[in-house]
């Protein structure tokens, strides 16, 4: 269904009926969709032809509200669901961590069907705050926009006038450093129900804690499971994220990347996200990922679609602030780098693609 007021007003009819809802990505393809409805199996589809009934469906639970799918970096979607009473502890803790009043607006102009894009809808409906809502986004309509509050990804604010809003949430990847005051840079998943770390440190009733080297958060708003009964919380309530980070001493959260994603060349550890913030914006569109190799066990390649500089200037860029070892020793370029909805790095599948590539088409 097209994202507008009537699709916002079926989200809360259905909610009403004390029922979940299980946004679907209608740009999918048909075999796409189809997957996904057969995968998480939904008691019935509506669109905006109308509904019609699923076979052998899973119940949720009484007060569930939401079936959402991650957005798949690290493998194929996974169904998230949460609670009306996760949700709305979502909506009032985003609320108060922005100051939240009667006279501020949302805008929602993200994809629906993934929690940055849906989650502006949920804190709006259950705090009661103003939503415009426009489906998909559209520069010249965000620019027209008279809303205070939205929730943008890092490729889109490039092309807003950020003055217009007093508060920016920015998810996705490499929040760039020069970015507006008014742009909060937030950490969060699926499983978490939207952003829980804004400029690195925890919003209300939200916990962090690195265990084993793992960035771990607890909190009200957290997923109560996947689809499939299974889970990433333990037993003392923390969800596992999968990222490796620390807490300084002031309590901020760095986060260094995925840990799968981790690259371990001749016994040293890379980030690939320390390498990408050191290189920064002087090459356009590129990510860095792990290439195997006989000697060092694995190397550091950067990946690019547009302009970049050689490979002794990105080397040299690098070594500024990193260890010489982190410095990518071969490039690549490519027609496009595959990435999930909210502009973060496929890199498994990254990693597939080049590691097809003959030798001498790596330069």
């Amino acid at each position: 269904m097209p994202t507008n007021d009537a699709y916002v007003a079926i989200v809360r009819r259905i909610w009403d009926e004390g029922n979940a809802v299980l946004p679907v990505d209608s740009r999918l393809p048909e075999p796409a969709k189809k997957r996904l409805l057969d995968a998480l199996r939904p008691h019935e589809v509506r669109t905006d032809a109308g509904s019609q009934r699923r076979p052998d469906p899973i119940d949720t639970e009484v007060g569930d509200a939401l079936v959402i799918a991650t957005s798949g970096s690290t493998g194929d979607p996974k169904g998230v669901v949460h609670t009306m009473t996760g949700l709305k502890a979502s909506a009032f803790a985003t609320s108060a961590a922005l100051g939240v009043t009667r006279d501020d607006r949302w805008l929602a102009c993200l994809p629906v069907a993934h929690i940055g894009g849906f989650s502006v809808i949920s804190r709006a409906v259950l705090t009661d705050t103003f939503l415009e809502v426009h489906d998909g986004f559209d520069a010249d309509r965000v620019n027209a926009s008279t809303c205070s509050l939205t929730s943008l990804v890092p490729t889109a604010l490039t092309r807003v006038d950020a003055g217009r809003f007093r508060r920016i949430l920015l998810g996705g990847s490499r929040p760039p450093h020069d970015r507006p005051e008014n742009c909060v840079a937030t950490y969060g998943m699926t499983e978490t129900g939207s952003g829980v770390v804004y400029d690195g440190f925890a919003i209300p009733d939200v916990e962090l804690r690195i265990i084993d080297g793992e960035v771990t958060v607890r909190g009200p708003m957290l997923m109560r499971a996947y689809r499939d009964g299974s889970t990433s919380i333990d037993a003392d309530g923390w969800l596992h994220t999968g990222d490796a980070g620390r807490l300084d001493e002031d309590g901020r959260l760095h986060v260094d990347g995925r840990i799968g994603d981790v690259i371990v060349s001749g016994g040293e550890k890379i980030w690939p996200e320390s390498v990408e913030r050191a290189i920064g914006d002087h090459a356009t569109d590129f990510a860095v990922v792990k290439l195997p190799d006989p000697e060092w066990g694995e190397r550091v390649l950067l990946v690019h679609t547009g302009d970049a500089p050689s490979l002794g200037a990105i080397r040299d860029l690098v070594k500024v602030s990193l260890p010489a070892y982190c410095a990518p020793t071969a490039m690549v370029r490519v027609e496009s780098i595959p990435r999930t909805a909210s502009g973060k790095v496929r890199r498994a599948e990254l990693a597939v693609l080049v590691r097809d590539l003959r030798p001498d088409q790596r330069h």
